[in-house]
């Protein structure tokens, strides 16, 4: 019968075959996160300041840029560490808490794209009610939900798991997540796998089943308009549309990959897969954004052009 144990540590075990490559990966995975936090900044700094984009869909870009800065602080903060390290032992807490700003992250950004699909649906679908409907009052009520509700469902998962006892120490990933820690638990896990299943449904299913909705309405709406009126739905929904498409793609990939055996397959192989969800959102966002739309596009330009003049006294 094996120990029923409460292990201090956990082991992550894909780090293993890295090997000598760990150099040239920490170079540029060091890299991207640089590229990360400067475009996601870049970001939050134009639409801070520039007051014409004072405005809902903004704002929500915005929260997704700090919810970019806020999961892949969780994420690369420990795994740069990692790559330079010969051992890949983490802390039953520290695994805990990354559990949690991961999770929380990819809730998040499932709610804030829901409620951004929901923005785009008032403006182009009831444009003359836009102004009374997302009021200052209710974009905060609902960037408020987006916040406070993933935050309160995550945190019962993590518990729950936290509270199993386990018979092993051993994440086939190089972070830590809910699902690989709860396999190794030692008694049932109904209970987490019931509320694992609610906040899946609640966090994950529902938002994603609204955004589909929004854009069909959205669809029905624009095969009525012109072509001009087609047009301008479209510069102002495909960034949306891209993000929520890249975002769905790596989401499911993760949810596919945690059900199989990744010691298996080839480690940098599963390594990549492992790792989209968490690195390519947060570089995509910023650029499709501050590419695709003119009221960002042109305030980030003219921000840099003034950085690269340099005063002459």
């Amino acid at each position: 019968m094996e120990n029923i144990t409460l292990p201090f540590y956990f082991n992550l075990t894909m780090f293993v075959n890295i090997g000598y490559y760990r150099y040239p990966a920490f170079a540029l995975c060091f890299l991207l996160y640089a590229v990360i936090v400067s475009a996601n900044l870049v970001i939050i700094v134009v639409t801070s300041r520039e007051k014409s984009l004072h405005e809902p869909m903004y704002f929500f870009i915005l929260c997704l840029s700090i919810n970019s800065l806020y999961g892949s602080a969780g994420f690369f903060l420990r795994f740069l560490r990692d790559l330079l390290s010969d051992s890949h032992l983490i802390s039953r807490a520290a695994c805990f808490i990354q559990i949690y700003v991961i999770y929380t992250y990819a809730s998040y950004e499932l709610t804030i794209l829901s409620i951004m699909a929901y923005d785009r649906y008032i403006a182009v679908c009831q444009p003359l009610h836009y102004h009374s409907k997302m009021t200052s009052t209710v974009v905060s009520k609902l960037a408020a939900f987006a916040w406070i509700y993933p935050a309160f469902a995550v945190a019962a998962c993590v518990y729950l798991a936290y509270r199993l006892p386990l018979c092993g120490n051993k994440i086939p990933k190089v972070f830590c997540a809910n699902w690989p820690v709860v396999k190794l638990s030692c008694i049932s896990t109904v209970i987490n796998n019931l509320v694992g299943m609610l906040v899946s449904t609640s966090t994950v299913f529902l938002p994603l089943a609204f955004v589909l909705y929004t854009y069909l309405r959205i669809l029905l709406v624009c095969r009525k308009g012109s072509s001009e009126f087609r047009a301008k739905v479209l510069q102002s929904c495909l960034p949306h549309i891209i993000t929520f498409v890249n975002y769905s793609i790596t989401v499911f990939c993760d949810v596919a990959l945690s059900r199989f055996n990744l010691e298996e397959w080839n480690p940098f192989v599963a390594v990549i897969l492992s790792l989209e969800f968490v690195v390519i959102p947060p570089i995509l966002n910023p650029l499709v954004y501050g590419l695709k739309l003119p009221e960002i596009r042109k305030p980030i330009f003219k921000m840099l052009s003034c950085s690269k003049t340099i005063p002459y006294k």
